[in-house]
């Protein structure tokens, strides 16, 4: 039974560890994947493609599908990357307030930053976890720029991609045009879930779909089945990783509930429902008789199809969806210890679709200039402490200014 956003509140994590306010060194902002699909179509680039066992009859593992301190290297799948650079990790462990929208100014924006910043691309996860944190810091980092990427999200970066490739072996695909990159990513897509159904197990799996009108994408961490014969609803698993031994505080923790929410929400509406090729072909300014690059054809027939063109390789892509059941309702996040990977604790929770809706529809009032943006909570106004904004945010410098005038009051 799914909980409400207050049952949200009360989990308990497996073991008793203090309790942090962690600074924005910790917080991973990634850009998302499928990024690339908004370059130039004349542009070659080298892109992570795998391929896999074909599609199996799931077979249990014998490890606890909730925990990953059992882990052994249960296959291996390949997956292409000539320059060698990590394709990019829709990590996402940016952490985010619960939003309530009834104090935003109803202000129409002019232009819409859905429309300036992500034409003819989809929203990621990360942009809404982003937004939740701090819609504020989110309009600043599209006007003025990224989030700098600092060593704790390195080594962030570096855990997951170390956890990838104990399933994962690289190979090289060049690719030419945005037809070939989404080609490739569908690719993943067919490959990964035929690991996940022949070995039980995949990790860094590409999703897309339309939520609330809009389209979006992410990577999931972790997708294991479940150890019941009965039960074939695959799990969802998110790992975080902490520089210091202490669990993070709870609106970053409400965040990671949001991410793998989004993730379900992404992989539910793929496979009840058929893929609107169309509206995805038209979306995004593809041809879908667009002839794939040679090294894309080959991996479609390693992979047990034969794909000419990307109308193919989305007609595959739509036909294994609907062979898939939707995720199971209980989540799991789990956050390690980055200097030696031990486990601090694990957050299992229900999937709560009436929250994640009222979620996403505040973000996206955001995102479609219904609205100026929001600042932190009066209660999480500690955020304002670690953001590298802080000096042009308009309330932080006017939170300094007041508790200075009161310094000097007391002075007096």
């Amino acid at each position: 039974m799914a909980e409400t956003s207050s049952d949200l509140n009360e989990h308990n994590l497996n073991v008793d560890i203090p309790i942090e306010i962690v600074s924005d060194q910790e917080m991973a902002l990634i850009e998302a994947a499928f990024a690339f699909a908004s370059s130039s179509s004349s542009s070659s680039s080298s892109l992570p493609l795998r391929s896999s066992p074909p599609p199996s009859p799931p077979l249990i593992l014998q490890n606890n599908s909730f925990s990953i301190k059992s882990i052994t290297i249960v296959s291996k799948r390949r997956l292409s990357n000539g320059s060698g650079s990590h394709h990019p990790l829709d990590i996402e462990d940016c952490p985010s307030k619960l939003v309530t929208c009834a104090h935003n100014k109803k202000t129409k924006v002019p232009h819409s930053f859905l429309h300036r910043f992500r034409t003819r691309r989809a929203l990621s996860v990360t942009d809404l976890t982003s937004t939740e944190w701090c819609e504020k810091q989110m309009e600043f980092s599209l006007q003025i720029g990224k989030r700098k990427v600092t060593q704790a999200m390195k080594a962030g970066i570096a855990r997951h991609a170390k956890l990838e490739q104990e399933v994962i072996t690289r190979v090289e695909v060049k690719i030419k045009s945005r037809e070939d990159g989404w080609a490739l990513k569908f690719l993943n897509f067919i490959n990964g879930v035929n690991q996940l159904l022949f070995e039980g197990l995949t990790r860094e799996l590409p999703v897309v779909g339309i939520v609330e009108g809009v389209w979006m994408v992410g990577v999931i961490d972790e997708i294991r089945m479940p150890l019941t014969e009965n039960d074939h609803n695959p799990v969802l698993i998110d790992t975080k990783t902490r520089s210091q031994y202490k669990l993070p505080s709870e609106p970053q923790q409400r965040n990671g509930r949001l991410q793998l929410m989004c993730y379900k929400c992404l992989w539910d509406n793929s496979v009840a429902d058929d893929f609107p090729s169309m509206k995805f072909f038209t979306f995004f300014g593809l041809n879908p008789q667009y002839n794939l690059c040679e090294d894309l054809k080959i991996m479609s027939a390693d992979s047990g199809f034969s794909a000419s063109t990307l109308d193919d390789v989305v007609r595959y892509y739509s036909n294994t969806c609907k062979m898939l059941a939707p995720a199971h309702d209980q989540l799991l996040l789990r956050y390690e210890y980055q200097k030696d990977h031990s486990l601090l604790g694990e957050d299992k929770f229900a999937y709560d679709s009436v929250w994640l809706k009222n979620q996403i529809c505040c973000c996206l009032e955001f995102w479609h200039g219904e609205r100026e943006a929001s600042y932190a909570s009066e209660d999480e106004r500690w955020k304002c402490g670690f953001c590298q904004f802080a000096n042009v945010c308009p309330l932080y410098t006017d939170d300094s200014k007041n508790t200075s005038n009161d310094s000097n009051i007391t002075n007096a």
